[in-house]
This record gives structure tokens, sequence and C-alpha cells, in this order.
């Protein structure tokens, strides 16, 4: 019994998501607005927060390291993307060298931040603080307050079409990736929790491992019958994917990542131990400039458009996804998996306001009292462990 209630108390986020779904779905057929499970509008939700995603993860990793927040990324974004469309509707050049280029200005902005965050050792607020303003002037003066558009269709199917190209062949080519997905996570818990037996950890109960495998694939079957009732895989989902393991990979199974968490714990301690503490937030705030720049694309392509106001408020969604999955604002605490729920968490209040007509206002004083309260739990809850 104690072993079910700790896994509900880990996964009381995603709980938390699906009941937050269920009741704005009875809210949404209560009043004829249609239904929030519909094919169509689970991958306008996909679509819709592909960019608070990507910001998450980055903006998570300069939480765990330091305990700070980059509030400069939703001006980078309207920067990069001023590039983009510049360089690919005004000036014409290939779409290749203008994804790189945009890429490589990504990381020269991280790398200017973290240049005065990491060595000079000027506050992080301040820092980006000034880089919002300062982006957000540069993007301006790069559009002459002009908005660019349409971009070129070959650059924009990498990023809002979907596999297969034709939508009769969408449910099969769907639900046989579903299917095999299904196997691929069901052969690594089996295989993850047969090691830490040999290894003699402790596990799970067999009928909690099952419940919660039970779960995990019943979601992946249902959002895989969703996807593959609409158009099939979003290009921007594979997009998503890649970047969500990798960056888990990275901060659970290498040493960087292990550095990053014990640079957050205590700063100190891991200098003494030998670790390069400057080198490891210089280099956390170039990954956010890169990330920024990624999510930069990604909004010049879903909107088809670049304007001189893209991007506000990204910083906030970006963080408040980070601190709803379970971040802690002291730095040290927090994974991938969390900032992706609670982005997705922020993306279906969204949602499911939008759709009932709920005033903007109202939408974002919900936003900001859930924000309010996941770091409120946080602090209240590290209190209680001291004591």
């Amino acid at each position: 019994m104690d072993q079910f209630l700790n896994v509900v108390k880990r996964n009381s986020l995603l709980l938390a998501l699906v009941v937050v779904m269920v009741l704005f779905e009875i809210a949404i057929r209560a009043t004829g607005h249609g239904s929030m499970f519909s094919p169509s509008n689970f991958t306008n939700i996909i679509s819709q927060n592909s960019y608070v995603i990507i910001l998450a993860v980055g903006m998570l990793f300069c939480i765990i390291g330091c305990g700070n927040v980059d509030l400069s990324v939703g001006s980078i974004v309207a920067l990069v993307g001023a590039i983009a469309g510049v360089l690919m509707v005004n000036m014409e050049l290939n779409i290749y060298l203008s994804i790189a280029i945009c890429l490589v200005v990504g990381v020269l902005i991280g790398a200017w931040q973290g240049f005065w965050i990491a060595y000079v050792r000027i506050p992080a607020f301040i820092v980006t603080l000034a880089g919002m303003m300062l982006f957000r002037g540069m993007a301006l003066l790069v559009l002459d307050g002009l908005t660019i558009s349409p971009f070129p269709p070959e650059y924009l199917r990498y990023f809002t079409s979907f596999i297969p190209k034709a939508r009769a062949d969408a449910f099969t080519l769907t639900m046989v990736v579903t299917v095999v997905l299904c196997v691929a996570y069901l052969a690594y818990v089996l295989w993850n929790r047969s090691t830490k037996i040999k290894k003699g950890y402790q596990v799970e109960e067999t009928a909690v491992f099952a419940i919660t495998t039970i779960i995990v694939e019943g979601a992946m079957i249902g959002s895989g019958l969703l996807l593959a009732n609409n158009k099939g895989i979003p290009v921007i989902l594979v997009l998503l994917t890649i970047i969500v393991l990798a960056y888990s990979f990275y901060a659970n199974n290498t040493v960087g990542g292990r550095r990053l968490y014990a640079l957050g714990g205590n700063e100190k301690a891991a200098k003494l131990s030998g670790v390069n503490t400057n080198r490891i937030l210089f280099l956390t705030y170039v990954n956010m400039g890169f990330l920024a720049a990624v999510a930069a694309l990604v909004c010049v392509a879903r909107f088809n458009s670049a304007a001189p106001t893209a991007g506000n408020g990204y910083e906030l969604d970006a963080i408040g996804a980070c601190f709803i999955g379970g971040a802690s604002a002291y730095g040290g605490v927090g994974t991938v998996g969390g900032a992706v729920i609670g982005a997705v968490f922020m993306g279906v209040l969204n949602n499911g306001m939008s759709i009932l007509g709920i005033d903007a206002n109202w939408q974002r004083t919900v936003k900001g009292l859930v924000l309010l309260i996941a770091v409120v739990i946080d602090v209240l809850s590290k209190k209680r462990v001291k004591q």
C-alpha cells in the first residue's frame, strides 16, 4: 500500500492533468462546444504547445543548474524569427543555410549571456532582463516594425506537415508506429525492472508496476488513435520526441547531467569536488539560446510569418511549465519529463478555456494561480523535509 501511495505521489501531476482534461471534456460537452478529445483538437494542442515544450526543456536546465531563469527567451524567439524571415523571404536564401545561420545566432546569443552570468558573475536575472529588452529592440530593427510573410513551402513542410503525406495511409502507418512504440516501451520497462532486481535494488510491487505500465500503454494507444483519425503523425511531434529523449538521456545518464544537478544542489561543494561550475553554467545558457532558436524556427513556420510581437510572454509559459512540472525554485531538482507534463498542463488549460470562450484576462488569472500553487507546494515541502 505504501508503494502504491508513493507511485501516486510521484505521478500526482500526471493524475492532475488527467483530472483537468476530464473536467474540461465534461464542461465542453455540456456547453455544446464539441470535444477536447477530438482528433483535430488533440493535434492542435501538440502544435500550439510545441514551442513551450522546447523552451521549457532549456529553461529546466537553467533552473536545475542555478535556480535561475532566462527572461530573454521570448525576445530571442522574436529576433531569430526576424532573421529567418529576412533570410528566407526577403533575400530568398537557401532554407538549410538560413536554418544553420539562425541556430548559430541562437548559440551566440546564449554565449553572450552565459559569459556575463558564469564568468563575470552578474546575476542571471539582470543579464536576461537586459537581454529581453535588447533582443526585442533588435528584432524590431531587423523587421523595421513590419511583418514578413509567407515563408517558402519547402521550409514549412519541415514543421507543419504530417507523416505520411497521403491522408489515406495515415491511419495504418500511425497505428503501426504506435504498436511498435508500445512494444518498445514494454520491453524497456521489463528489462529495466529485471536489471534492478538482479542488482538488488528495490522495485515497485508487481501489481503497482503492472497498473502503471497499463496506464502508460493505454495513453500511448489512445494518443495514436487520435492522431490516426486526423492526419497522421505531425512532423513537429517527431522533433519534440527527439529533443525530449535526448535531453532526458543527457540529464539522467551522463556525467554532464549529474554535474548539472550537483551544481544546482550545492555549487561550492561541486566546485570543491573538481566540477568546473563556471563552464557548466556557461553551457547551460548557450543551450538555452540554441533551443530558443529552435523554438523560433518552429513558431515562424506555424504562423507562416515573422512578426515584431512574436514571442511575447513565451518566457513566462516556459518558466511556469518547469515549476508546475516539479522543478525546485532553489535549483538541483527537476526532470525533463516533469517539464513536458507541465507544458502540456499549461497547454490544456489554455486550450480548454479558449474552447469554453473564457475571457483572456481570466485565463491569465487561472494560470497565475496554478503557478503560485505549484511553487508554494514546493517551498512548503522543502520546509517539511528540513523540519
